[in-house]
């Protein structure tokens, strides 16, 4: 049997993620990027966030998928090679990456994650499953820049960035990672879920679940920080909150402060009101038309969508 291979790119610096949390905590408007969620445990709560009533992005991604499986197959074998390379993006369990093996076959499957430990569990299981086949594992920060040395992609690659994910980029950062996909995929192909409108109360519902799970991911950064810098938040002073914010089209997520306190850290320490925010993540939410016409944008020729019966999610398939 095949044992994975792993690789972790200098992206992944402590030093460089710790000096990015300060300078976000330092800044006028406290905040956060929402990278710093996923450590081991927080990694664990947002696949249990998956299975949420509210949180219905997995299920209807996974529906979509389902619904179309086979003008999806289709349109993959025709506009990649046999056994393309698979780059799976924020790959996590590698279930979403998996599902794909039947549709693609590809000859090479390389998983990218900022959870090195949690990747490299799920790759191993992921291997005993599929002996034979070659997995790649990368420990990647790629919300700045998206690349991998040539010598784990391959030209013709398959792009594969599922559960709405780019929906934590501004459309200006969105813009420049779907031409970096362009450019890892070499030819090849795009394929991506988003997550379209809703009413503003389904939106908030599913960032603010009844059982407080998506709060307890929140609220995990703080415990994240204090690892990283040396930081004295205590969890038990913040709380979660999510608004829509119907201007910019997107769900904000922030962590606000319960009564007055400080914070130290190394040299560093800052004060926060009662009531103040340390803004932890924006999920833009999109309709059909609109993303279609960004990843024209940035060089996509063709773009192909489809969507879950009711219309609440598309997976978009981009090629040259």
């Amino acid at each position: 049997m095949r044992e994975p291979v792993f690789h972790t790119l200098s992206s992944l610096c402590p030093k460089a993620l710790a000096a990015e949390a300060e300078a976000g905590l330092l800044a006028p408007q406290a905040h956060c990027h929402p990278k710093l969620f996923y450590d081991a445990l927080g990694s664990h709560l947002f696949d249990a966030i998956t299975e949420l009533d509210e949180y219905d992005l997995r299920r209807t991604e996974a529906a979509a998928l389902a619904m179309h499986q086979e003008a999806l197959g289709r349109a993959l074998r025709a506009c990649l090679p046999q056994q393309p390379c698979l780059i799976d993006l924020g790959a996590g369990s590698c279930a979403k990456g998996e599902a794909l093996f039947a549709l693609c076959d590809p000859g090479r499957y390389v998983a990218v994650d900022i959870s090195v430990d949690f990747l490299r569990r799920s790759l191993q299981c992921l291997q005993r499953a599929h002996p034979e086949r070659e997995l790649i594992g990368v420990g990647l920060d790629f919300s700045a820049e998206l690349a991998l040395p040539d010598s784990i992609s391959q030209p013709g690659s398959l792009v594969f960035y599922p559960g709405s994910s780019i929906g934590n980029f501004d459309p200006d950062s969105a813009r420049r990672f779907l031409g970096q996909a362009r450019l890892l995929a070499r030819g090849g192909a795009l394929l991506i879920g988003v997550d379209l409108r809703k009413t503003p109360a389904e939106h908030q519902a599913a960032y603010d679940d009844a059982l407080g799970v998506t709060a307890a991911f929140n609220l995990n950064l703080l415990r994240h920080l204090n690892r990283l810098l040396g930081a004295d938040f205590d969890p038990h002073q913040w709380r979660h909150r999510a608004l829509w914010n119907a201007d910019l089209g997107r769900v904000e997520m922030h962590l606000e402060a319960q009564q007055a306190l400080r914070v130290n850290w190394g040299g560093h320490q800052r004060g926060f009101a009662a009531g103040e925010r340390i803004h932890t993540e924006n999920a833009y939410k999109w309709t059909v038309p609109d993303f279609e016409a960004l990843l024209h944008a940035v060089g996509w020729g063709q773009a192909q969508a489809w969507c879950d019966p009711e219309e609440r999610f598309a997976v978009f398939l981009a090629s040259e």
